[in-house]
């Protein structure tokens, strides 16, 4: 297996925080100063893999850097997390979950380059469309 999140290279990304089921690391490519990544050291492809304990781990951490985030570097810092296993892995894409913890402030280039196009992405949903996603979801 090819994982850079197995197998971390510290010169390229530093950890920055070391717990018992999780790792924090600079995120290097980073979309904003302060872009970090929050890791299960063992190999998970999909949130739903996660056992409880390493779930518990995760999100105590990604709420304690999200508030040094805001306290020190931003104000507001956008949680991602992107299951994706119909694209291949590559030097943006790795199959090996991760959540990611973005700064951001008002106008940043995030804003200015990806925010204002989601306008023409998201639609209004049609009351059938509704209608069958809700009985999609409630079964």
């Amino acid at each position: 297996m090819n994982c850079p999140f197995c197998e971390v290279n510290h010169k390229r990304n530093k950890v920055i925080f070391d717990g018992q089921t999780v790792y924090v690391t600079l995120s290097n490519p980073r979309l904003t100063e302060g872009h970090l990544l929050i890791i299960p050291k063992r190999h998970i492809e999909k949130p739903s893999d996660m056992n409880a304990e390493e779930r518990k781990e995760l999100f105590d951490t990604l709420l304690q850097f999200q508030n040094k985030i805001i306290n020190s570097l931003a104000q507001g810092c956008d949680i991602r997390e992107n299951y994706r296993p119909f694209a291949k892995q590559d030097d943006l894409k790795v199959d090996h979950i991760h959540f990611h913890l973005i700064p951001r402030n008002p106008d940043d280039e995030i804003y200015q380059v990806y925010e204002k196009l989601q306008k023409d992405v998201f639609k209004f949903m049609t009351d059938q469309e509704i209608e069958e996603s809700c009985n999609i979801f409630n079964h």
